[in-house]
């Protein structure tokens, strides 16, 4: 690997531990539906898909399956106002993210940020968190007509830049993640402790695993 002249960075369980907000909602829009509450914990595993999959997720009480039409036709706008209004409220940047970035920032290298939070919750939470302004380009789940893991918005990044594929690093946290860079032709560093439905992300055979953002500074060839 030759030294990166971009890298993408994936938001939610990435940069960003979004999942009190993100449960808070959940748990909201399902007293507001009659039904039981799932609690963090369960939540956490269904996070990384955006959050109509999240939605989807909350209502069948699993990772796999679909709820009926209709039930997701109610409960959907009701997490959307929810999250909405305490988007960012409890979310928190991750130790060794602002050190991370402000390295990368450093050197150079271009940076980005790739997820697929609709721009509506993208925008707002990065501000929120005060880290909006580190990137060049921000590309949401609805910026583009396809979302991760396809690999259409590491390729329109890169395009933007004028940069191949192969000069570019995708930092992420999911399987979602691995595929998407794989299938760009980028190379893949992902966090340990990040989203990716309870499984270690090591099992996708990423580049490399990081425990902290800062660990980058040994990582990136000279």
């Amino acid at each position: 690997m030759n030294r990166p002249k971009l890298i993408l960075i994936d938001l939610d369980g990435t940069l960003v531990d979004s999942v009190p907000d993100l449960a808070y909602c959940v748990d909201q829009m399902m007293e507001e539906l009659g039904r039981p509450v799932h609690g963090e914990e369960k939540v956490r595993d269904w996070v990384g898909n955006g959050v109509e999959r999240l939605v989807r997720r909350a209502l069948i009480g699993q990772l796999e399956g679909e709820p009926s039409d209709e039930d997701f036709e109610r409960a959907y706008p009701i997490f959307l106002d929810l999250y909405d209004r305490h988007n960012g409220n409890n979310s928190t940047l991750y130790a060794g993210v602002r050190e991370g970035i402000d390295y990368m920032k450093s050197t150079g290298i271009h940076l980005g940020c790739v997820t697929n939070k609709a721009e509506q919750f993208t925008h707002p939470l990065l501000k929120a968190l005060g880290i909006f302004d580190d990137f060049e380009i921000v590309i949401s789940g609805d910026t583009l007509p396809k979302k991760k893991p396809d690999p259409m918005p590491l390729l329109h990044a890169a395009e933007h830049f004028g940069i191949e594929p192969s000069e570019a690093l995708m930092l992420g946290d999911s399987i979602s993640d691995v595929k998407a860079a794989r299938a760009a032709g980028f190379n893949i560093f992902c966090m340990s402790y990040g989203y990716n439905h309870g499984q270690d992300i090591r099992i996708a055979e990423p580049d490399a695993v990081m425990d902290s953002m800062v660990e980058i500074s040994g990582l990136l060839p000279a």
